[in-house]
């Protein structure tokens, strides 16, 4: 059997850096020095769902709906940083799929002629989140469970989730796979 030596390249490479007087941080060095922490998902998560419940607001008030999903969908999701996207959102069978901001827009807000009719816009009161489990491996992190989507009437939606976080150049945690679908029914 074969025995697996860990050379510690890193910190290697650190005081190589270091002696040459050359400072710069590579993305593996961050990754190690900034890990995602399980309280920086819930963090995301929670402002996740306060930017859904604004966004139907918005909605409401007459306001720029646009704006605010822009807005949303480029703090929470890795778009902006040209990251490749996994979006499965909830309400889509015929273009299942969102990998581009457009596609994402269209499912927040809704396109006509298109299956999207806006989910953001619903309303929603409160998002509430249920988390099985979250992993954090350095500069990434998932985290799966249950989130409920509470509408005007005060009657809650439960939808199934496993969401991927990284952590993009600005040092934010944001969004790259987004995967979520309405429990299994029988009937």
């Amino acid at each position: 059997m074969k025995k697996l030596v860990m050379i510690p390249t890193l910190g290697v490479a650190a005081l190589a850096l270091a002696a040459c007087g050359d400072t710069t941080a590579t993305a593996e060095e961050a990754a190690t020095s900034n890990p995602i922490t399980a309280e920086e998902v819930a963090a995301a998560q929670q402002g996740w769902g306060e930017g859904i419940v604004n966004i139907g607001k918005v909605h409401t008030d007459g306001g720029d709906v646009t704006a605010a999903a822009t807005d949303h969908i480029n703090t929470f999701y890795a778009y902006e940083d040209g990251a490749d996207i996994l979006f499965k959102p909830t309400l889509a069978a015929e273009d299942q799929f969102r990998g581009t901001f457009e596609e994402a827009l269209s499912y927040f807000i809704g396109t006509e002629g298109t299956e999207d009719g806006g989910f953001a816009i619903a309303p929603y009161t409160n998002v509430r989140w249920e988390n099985e489990g979250t992993i954090t491996d350095g500069d990434s992190a998932l985290a799966m469970g249950n989130y409920y989507f509470t509408g005007t009437d005060g009657n809650e939606t439960k939808v199934e989730y496993t969401f991927g976080y990284m952590r993009n150049e600005a040092g934010d945690v944001v969004i790259n796979l987004h995967h979520s679908s309405l429990p299994f029914s029988a009937e």
